[in-house]
């Protein structure tokens, strides 16, 4: 069907609905009009036009009525090919608006739903190359003699030729059924299936933006009414080069249809959030929230399993990195907001969302520190701690062998993943930890250590809690000092600890140093200044004022969520602007060689871990 042949004699048909001698006629007249580029040609055109239009709708009919599949139909019909090829080729057939949807629906009748074989193919193939024609520009000299006739520019004549077509289809689209009781009935809704096929050429084209997003938002409620997988990969290119543009609700209805472009999706955010590492807590909140993720997440829970398995599987290969820590904390926090904005729409339950973690810290966790009263977090950390004990011993009895026990180490590592997402309890126990005494920091110097040293690799936990320890008292000890010099062997430890450890068997951990640090010089009572010069000096020591930045701003993003006392609210926050142009001063007179080389140790391996990552499907 993709070449036109020479006009052949009609064999005789057992319909009557259809006159072989007016077939005949419109089919030399086909092969004429495309032979021949003349006045006449055309005058002749406009003269039969109205004919023609009464034959086509003739046509149309008999595809309609006729149950044949798309090759008995070639059998009976063999001229149809040729006759459609050569009128939709035809600048002067096609410039007519009624003409031109008469043809669509024409060859939209011949499309195969499920093609059997080599012919139908064929002629499927052939009915698309059709349909881009229509609405692409090319470079046909008897389509510019006729538009230069018409005074109409190129561009403005196939644009309308588009928006005619795709106007069609969404008309055609609107009669599709919403909802049917027996699902071996046959009904319209075969036209999704045909238009998201017919859409494969136009997915980049604005105009045809409105019926794409149609199509991606109409629900399933019919078996027939199904996107074919064609549309879906090319709406998944478009949309990766970023040219594609849709509406919000649109993508999100693309990723619950189509599983690689939602993997796509996440991997895309995973490897932009990784790889930006002069990204704040609040630009990577902005970032996550812009992604549509969380929202999409919220409306589907298929989604949301989907996205945290991924999450899970780099959060296995990349268990000490603060960056993806940081942006799973970040996704959870949007994703509870998301979710709690359609509470009342969904009856999904925190079990069926988080499947694999121990269900009785699903609630404890996920409640967010302002729901609950401050005087209350202490006895809720102490519970929650007690609980991640048991299962640490409980792993360390099965020398966390999964295949030996269910609660082992697939537990521990599951109860942290849950933990690493709701990161604002670790958070609210470092504050804690600023006012408590040594009878009652146990439990939450225990959590703060199991969050940054989840596994008991080489069985050093016990000298990773005695160096949080150790860490804890000097910070005690620096911001309960009345005024005058600073202990000067105290802040060198306390430099010691938060530093990068160099070839050390049992790393003090310096992050969870670092982020006792900033919790101490925001609620501690010493001075403004006195917590300044203390945060200074030991992050100058130890090189990690960008890091001393993140837990500040991330601090600063959970106090604003209301998790602070009232009455010290303004204290508070007065503090933590003050360490922040501190900590701004202290980087910009930072060398510039030094970020470098830094950040090139630490970011240099994450776009060959985001390779690597598979989800279970």
């Amino acid at each position: 069907m993709s070449q036109l042949q020479p006009p052949i004699q009609l064999q005789e048909l057992a319909e009557p609905l259809l006159n072989g001698q007016e077939m005949q006629f419109w089919l030399d007249k086909a092969v004429a009009w495309g032979t021949v580029d003349s006045p006449n040609t055309q005058k002749d055109i406009c003269m039969h036009l109205s004919a023609l239009k009464d034959f086509l709708q003739q046509l149309l009919t008999h595809i309609n009525k006729v149950s044949y599949s798309t090759t008995d139909t070639m059998k009976r019909l063999p001229f149809l090919g040729q006759f459609l090829g050569r009128l939709c080729w035809n600048p002067y057939v096609t410039a007519d608006a009624t003409s031109r949807r008469l043809l669509f629906h024409c060859l939209w009748g011949l499309y195969s739903e499920h093609p059997d074989n080599a012919v139908e193919r064929k002629a499927n193939q052939w009915i698309r190359k059709v349909f881009c024609q229509l609405a692409t520009e090319e470079d046909n000299p008897t389509a510019q003699v006729f538009m230069k006739h018409m005074d109409v520019q190129p561009k403005e004549y196939h644009c309308k030729v588009l928006t005619k077509m795709v106007a069609e289809l969404q008309e055609k689209l609107a009669k599709s059924c919403k909802s049917v009781g027996d699902f071996n009935q046959r009904c319209s809704c075969d036209n999704i299936l045909v238009t998201s096929e017919a859409c494969v050429p136009l997915v980049t084209c604005p105009e045809a933006a409105p019926l794409i997003g149609a199509l991606v938002k109409q629900p399933v409620t019919c078996a027939r009414a199904e996107l074919s997988e064609n549309f879906l990969n090319a709406l998944c290119s478009a949309l990766t080069s970023q040219r594609l543009s849709l509406e919000d609700q649109a993508v999100v209805s693309l990723w619950y249809q189509s599983l690689p472009c939602l993997e796509e999706a996440t991997l895309s955010l995973l490897e932009c959030a990784l790889t930006n590492t002069r990204s704040t807590p609040h630009k990577l909140k902005q970032q996550v929230t812009q992604s549509l993720l969380p929202k999409a997440c919220a409306q589907h829970c298929s989604i949301f399993l989907v996205v945290y398995d991924i999450f899970r599987s780099i959060l296995k290969q990349a268990d000490v990195n603060e960056c993806v820590k940081y942006l799973i904390q970040t996704f959870t926090s949007c994703f509870l907001s998301e979710r709690a904005l359609l509470q009342h729409q969904t009856s999904v339950s925190l079990k069926a969302l988080f499947p694999l973690s121990p269900q009785s810290l699903l609630a404890p966790l996920l409640t967010l520190p302002s729901e609950m009263p401050e005087t209350a977090w202490r006895h809720h950390l102490n519970w929650v701690t007690g609980s991640l004990q048991r299962m640490t011993e409980e792993e360390e009895e099965g020398d966390g062998d999964c295949s030996r026990s269910t609660r082992g180490h697939c537990t521990v590592f599951e109860a942290w993943f849950l933990l690493v997402g709701c990161a604002h309890w670790v958070q609210v126990a470092a504050q804690l930890l600023v006012t408590s005494g040594p009878e009652d920091s146990g439990p939450l110097l225990w959590l703060l250590t199991f969050y940054h040293h989840p596994t008991n690799r080489g069985h050093h936990r016990a000298q990773r809690l005695v160096h949080a320890k150790v860490a804890l008292d000097h910070l005690q000890s620096l911001f309960s000092a009345s005024a005058g010099p600073l202990p000067v062997h105290q802040l060198q430890s306390l430099v010691a600890l938060v530093s990068q450890p160099q070839q050390q068997p049992t790393p003090p951990a310096p992050l969870l140093s670092l982020n006792l640090l900033v919790n101490f010089a925001v609620f501690c009572q010493q001075s403004l200044s006195g917590s300044t010069e203390i945060v200074q000096t030991v992050v100058e020591g130890s090189g990690l004022v960008d890091e001393a930045a993140c837990v500040l701003s991330s601090l600063e993003l959970r106090l604003n969520g209301g998790s602070c006392l009232s009455c010290h609210a303004n204290t508070v926050q007065l503090r933590i602007k003050a360490l922040q142009n501190t900590l701004t001063h202290m980087h910009a007179a930072s060398s510039p060689t030094e970020k470098q080389q830094a950040n090139t140790h630490t970011h240099s391996t994450l776009p060959h871990t985001l390779m690597h990552i598979t989800t279970p499907h």
